[in-house]
């Protein structure tokens, strides 16, 4: 009735008609927008034809990459000659308006689990293809967390980060490790200088330490006699990619998990700025120990999936860097005498295609465990998702066994219930006729299956009865013999 008379005319008639016409208007739009999206869908076959054109000299028509979801039909159709953005506007307006309302998100969650003390050390993962889907959301959580915001000149490039007075802030600075993918690293030269010029600032402003953490932590490592006491800006040595921890996991090659943390520190302690060797991707200066204070004094770890069509679960960056960084970060707490274990780090995710553009939306931030969980439900254990696997043969043979591996990196940096390791081995394993259908089409990935299911269970990630053990062992070893009559006929 509220909504209905917000439509009633001057001379009262009734606006029932009125609201009717409305809610058509809007189907109309919606299946309009709908239709003009399979329109541009069905071009694709455009994609091979540029691709022939591209090596004959031909010209390709340009157009903005992106997400459909986010970016909308400017992304379509593809087969187009794509460009990502001007990376001396980013943060843009919408990513600074969701990563101030993620970073306020996050900074409540963490208080109402800390009985109101703010975060000492929040780490965020900056990925350029992340950067470049959100156009900068993830460097506008930097900012918010900080208490910064960016200055733009008048062509709307951004020239500095500003730090926001403490009196408008409202709340201490919190300090923030950034920690770089390499393409970030290479690709977004200006921002990497820009926030090394932030933190830098921060780290000397005439402000209380206790209002500051940023200034608090620099004087710390400053008087523990460690230069560049304000780098923040982390990854991998100049020219060098990723953590290694996959591959770790892969081979099986460590003992305890608390090693694939210490990997991940030893492939990231270079720090990166205007103010490391010439800046940017000129610069790049080994500093463990002040990486080592930044991960003693993080309390949560921040991370961004860019996109619906995959997740934590699917990809082995994901634990290879923001699992292992957050067991980097718990290798440094001390044991709770409530548990007899280290202080555990929390990680958020950001789900950053939903919602949070405008002044009355809220952005999701959610546990790293419940994301998983949701993950394996609806997709890894979902029978419709094994059964779609299965008939794409060897392809589809290799995802499962590639989700498999990452279920064991995800257990050992972070926490994978028991029904998850039970359910998969109901459905990839002791089914026969899956499992039959696995090892048909790759004997090698079935193989792995079982390995790791047989792996988990003697990590102690796993608790299952003797039973299930031997029906593994037994299906391992005939995985096996298998593989080796396979390799043998090619021998």
């Amino acid at each position: 009735q509220e909504f209905s008379s917000s439509f009633a005319d001057t001379d009262g008639r009734d606006s029932s008609q009125d609201v009717q016409s409305v809610n058509v208007t809007e189907k109309e739009s919606l299946t309009r927008e709908a239709r003009d999206i399979v329109t541009l869908l069905s071009k694709n076959t455009e994609e091979m034809t540029s691709v022939i054109n591209a090596l004959n000299g031909g010209y390709i028509l340009p157009a903005p990459g992106g997400d459909l979801l986010r970016d909308g039909t400017s992304v379509l159709p593809t087969g187009r000659n794509i460009h990502a953005l001007d990376p001396y506007r980013m943060p843009s307006a919408g990513a600074w308006a969701r990563g101030e309302r993620a970073a306020a998100e996050i900074i409540k969650q963490h208080k109402e689990a800390n009985n109101g003390a703010y975060p000492g050390t929040v780490a965020v993962t900056l990925w350029g293809l992340d950067t470049i889907k959100t156009r900068g959301e993830s460097i506008a959580i930097v900012l918010s967390l900080v208490g910064a915001r960016p200055v733009k000149e008048g062509t709307g490039r951004t020239v500095n980060y500003e730090l926001i007075p403490l009196e408008e802030l409202g709340r201490p600075r919190i300090d923030v490790l950034a920690s770089l993918s390499g393409i970030f690293r290479d690709s977004f030269a200006n921002v990497v200088d820009l926030l090394d010029d932030m933190f830098e600032r921060a780290a000397i402003a005439d402000e209380s330490p206790d209002m500051n953490y940023i200034k608090m932590h620099s004087m710390e490592l400053e008087a523990e006699g460690n230069d560049r006491p304000a780098a923040r800006l982390f990854s991998n040595p100049p020219g060098d990619y990723g953590s290694m921890v996959n591959e770790v996991v892969g081979t099986g090659d460590w003992d305890e998990s608390e090693k694939l943390g210490e990997i991940w520190k030893g492939r990231n302690a270079y720090s990166y700025g205007r103010n490391e060797g010439g800046g940017g991707t000129r610069s790049g200066t080994a500093r463990p120990q002040v990486l080592d204070k930044l991960l003693s004094t993080t309390e949560r770890v921040i991370q961004e999936i860019d996109s619906v069509e995959y997740g934590l679960t699917d990809i082995q960056e994901y634990y290879a860097n923001t699992g292992a960084l957050k067991k980097a970060a718990e290798n440094r707490k001390e044991i709770e005498s409530s548990t007899g274990k280290k202080k555990k780090v929390a990680v958020s995710v950001i789900e950053a295609f939903g919602g949070g553009a405008s002044g009355n939306d809220k952005v999701q931030v959610k546990d790293v465990e419940d994301v998983l969980r949701l993950e394996y439900r609806s997709k890894f254990l979902n029978p419709k998702w094994r059964d779609a696997m299965l008939q794409q043969g060897s392809g589809g043979a290799y995802e499962v066994s590639q989700r498999m591996t990452a279920m064991v990196g995800w257990a050992a940096t972070a926490d994978v219930d028991n029904f998850v390791f039970d359910q998969a081995a109901e459905r990839y394993a002791l089914d026969e006729e899956v499992a039959s259908k696995l090892q048909k089409s790759n004997p090698e990935a079935f193989k792995n299956v079982v390995r790791r299911l047989l792996e988990a269970n003697g990590r102690g990630m796993w608790d299952t009865d003797d039973e299930t053990i031997e029906k593994l062992r037994n299906l391992y070893s005939d995985a096996d013999d298998l593989v080796e009559q396979v390799a043998s006929s090619f021998g």
